[in-house]
């Protein structure tokens, strides 16, 4: 049983270039059309990133204050440790002199005495 129909070799040869050419059509890319919330995207992610940011820079803000405090308070009891040491070094320097002039009159009471002793 025969075709009824009887293609020629030019009928095969354009019918294949046509079906090669409808398969290479669909891997073209298509004409794109502007997306109309583009824009509302783009300013949405914006605002988002802009948000993200004021973030970030306020959590690096409140450690800096939170480091900044630490600090202070570190300094604030080396001051006091400072000043505690110095209160001592001036009693003792205090207690030294004293002793000294107690001394200093013990001799020189010694020497008066002596003195009075030999006359």
């Amino acid at each position: 049983m025969r075709d009824l129909k009887q293609t020629g070799f030019n009928d095969r040869i354009s019918a294949q270039q046509e079906a090669k050419k409808a398969l290479l059509a669909k891997f073209k890319p298509k004409a794109a059309a502007p997306d109309p919330e583009f824009d509302k995207l783009a300013e949405k992610r914006a605002a988002e990133k802009e948000a993200l940011r004021l973030q970030h820079e306020a959590a690096k803000a409140e450690e800096r204050r939170i480091k900044a405090e630490r600090d202070e308070a570190r300094r604030a009891a080396e001051r006091e440790t400072e000043e505690a040491m110095e209160a001592e070094k001036r009693a003792a320097r205090k207690e030294r002199k004293q002793l000294t002039k107690e001394e200093q009159k013990a001799a020189r009471d010694a020497r008066y005495a002596a003195r009075k002793a030999r006359k």
